[in-house]
């Protein structure tokens, strides 16, 4: 059978008059729009917009790996202020998963949590109440986490973190 005896098939078909009349075209493209606004709505509530990094004078910590310095900016989060307020902090981070460093942090710090979406290179976040996170590769995730900051310069951070646990000092700002 060929296709323009398929097409004639179809549109003599008495059950379905408007497919021959254009009209499932108008449907088709109708539902299309309804799926992807659902989907943009969809994307927004997994990919929430994350506090902004606050480059203000008091606002930029450092971090020390390996003789290694990097400069982190906080984000405006009352979690970021007070690990700020922690601060001097010398810590032995383990490795997990080959893309991040975690460590439990001496207390608890207010949370806002909220899943990223993609991980960046230089993330420093706070899973739960009080495991301090510095994220070293960029990846997916569906985890939730309270963002403190982000390295400024990534560059080199990987290597300065190494494979396995490491000791990173956060001086006093």
């Amino acid at each position: 059978m060929d296709r323009s005896r398929k097409v004639s098939i179809i549109s003599s078909t008495p059950s379905l008059p408007w497919l021959a009349s254009g009209a499932i075209y108008g449907f088709c493209a109708a539902l299309m729009l309804v799926v992807c606004s659902v989907g943009s709505v969809r994307a927004e509530g997994i990919t929430p917009d994350l506090p902004k990094l606050d480059r203000k004078e008091g606002s930029i910590v450092q971090m020390t790996v390996n003789d290694r310095r990097f400069s982190i900016s906080l984000a405006d989060t009352a979690a970021a202020k007070e690990f700020a307020e922690m601060l001097p902090l010398s810590i032995e981070m383990g490795d997990l998963n080959r893309n991040e460093k975690h460590a439990e942090l001496p207390r608890a710090l207010p949370t806002n949590a909220s899943r990223p979406g993609t991980i960046r290179e230089g993330d420093v976040m706070l899973y739960g109440s009080k495991t301090l996170v510095v994220f070293y590769k960029t990846f997916d995730s569906t985890y939730s986490y309270t963002r403190l900051g982000q390295v400024d310069d990534a560059k080199g951070l990987a290597q300065a973190l190494g494979s396995g646990d490491v000791l990173i000092e956060f001086p006093k700002p």
